[in-house]
């Protein structure tokens, strides 16, 4: 009986130290480190530069007087709807309706030949970029159908329609060039006026007075006023700026010279937060050649660069946007469907190359990747890693290979 009280106490001593030095294993052995994970997809990738951007008119026109004299109270307002050679934007009265003197006259005469033969130099370029136009035009028809016969490529049918839109932008600005040339010539024309002239006086008897009415020089709207009380004002002072929103209207977006050089001409435009509920689409159709010295809010010197977009949709999907508004430009420079992605937070240097943290069964495979272009969030995966495994966002110092690892619970 005795040896059995004792092979019984002797057991249950062993059985209690058993169980203290499993407990001990089990308080000292590492707990798996929390993670956040994350699964490899396949998907679409944009890569982008977003930046602030104005509206603007790109061909504004400004009103000023012909002749030094009296600018009479300016009865239009700003958005005012505003007719080639019909609207009366504003009137004056000359202070000195003398006759020219010789010198002033030749000065003159001089300046309505100057511009007489820069509208026939208007003329002549549109002349040429109506040819350009019409040889892109036989170009694209060409491109055209050698792509649906399956001869040329994608690639030639847009270099070809993009030849095409140049041109007829080409035209465009020649055709506003004559528009302007003519404006020039009418204030040239207008500083040979004296008292003695003829069509001055039936002009001024006309009107029942010695009013000089300005006409406004294209179809568009009342822009701004520089000038709206009634005051004398030298020859050549500006009044007002006249442009036309509906058709003319385009971004720009003040960019880094880094990212300015990432853009090209051609590029697909995102605008956003212009305050409509859609989102408007653009194309970059010039890059500033140059950059000029900035400072940031902080007081960072930078180098800035103009970029100009072209306004691609509708007037009907923009309604109210105007010049100088704000809005928010995202440049398209790189885009790809359906490619393997992985989040850019699970990323880091490994080496001379990146890695990432695969978890498998519960531990963490330190797993070598080659990566490509990234949109800040999501990053391009070339090698390294199958759609479907799951990687470690955020990885901290504690995270190393072989370590276990357990998923964080969503709170």
């Amino acid at each position: 009986m005795a040896r059995k009280t004792k092979i019984s106490r002797t057991f249950m001593i062993a059985l209690a130290a058993g169980a203290v030095v499993l407990t001990l294993v089990l308080a000292f052995l590492p707990k798996p480190v929390e993670v956040d994970l994350a699964p490899v997809t396949r998907g679409d990738l944009v890569k982008s530069i977003d930046a602030e951007g104005r509206t603007r008119v790109a061909e504004t026109y400004v009103v000023s007087t012909p002749v030094a004299g009296r600018l009479l109270r300016v009865r239009v307002n700003p958005g005012d709807i505003a007719l080639r050679g019909e609207t009366v934007v504003a009137q004056m009265r000359p202070t000195n309706p003398s006759v020219l003197d010789s010198r002033t006259r030749e000065q003159a005469s001089a300046a309505v030949d100057a511009a007489t033969a820069a509208l026939r130099l208007a003329r002549a370029n549109l002349n040429a970029a109506a040819a350009a136009e019409d040889l892109a035009s036989a170009d694209f028809a060409r491109t055209q159908s050698l792509f649906d016969s399956g001869i040329v490529s994608q690639a030639a049918l847009d270099r070809a329609q993009s030849t095409l839109r140049a041109g007829r932008a080409s035209r465009d600005t020649a055709e506003a060039a004559i528009a302007m040339r003519e404006a020039e010539l009418a204030n040239a024309r207008a500083n040979l006026i004296g008292f003695d002239d003829v069509g001055l006086a039936n002009a001024i008897g006309s009107a029942g007075g010695q009013e000089i009415p300005l006409y406004a020089p294209i179809d568009g709207r009342i822009l701004r006023l520089m000038q709206e009380s009634e005051t004398t004002l030298p020859a050549g002072a500006p009044i007002m700026e006249i442009g036309d929103i509906a058709s003319d209207l385009e971004v720009v977006v003040d960019l880094l010279s880094s990212d300015a050089v990432q853009v090209s001409v051609g590029d697909r435009v995102i605008l956003r937060d212009w305050g409509g509920p859609n989102d408007l689409t653009g194309e970059v159709t010039r890059i500033d050649p140059f950059g000029v010295t900035k400072y940031s809010a902080l007081g960072v010197e930078e180098q800035r660069v103009n970029v100009e977009i072209a306004l691609q949709s509708p007037l009907d999907e923009r309604p109210g946007l105007g010049h100088g508004y704000r809005l928010e430009a995202a440049i398209i420079i790189w885009q790809a469907e359906d490619i393997l992605t992985v989040p850019a937070s699970a990323l880091f240097r490994d080496r001379d190359g990146w890695a990432v943290f695969v978890a498998r069964d519960g531990i963490a495979r330190l797993t070598p990747v080659e990566t490509g272009q990234s949109d800040g969030l999501m990053t391009e995966l070339k090698r390294g890693l199958a759609a479907g495994e799951m990687v470690i966002l955020y990885p901290s110092a504690a995270i190393t290979d072989g370590v276990r690892i357990r998923q964080r619970d969503a709170e």
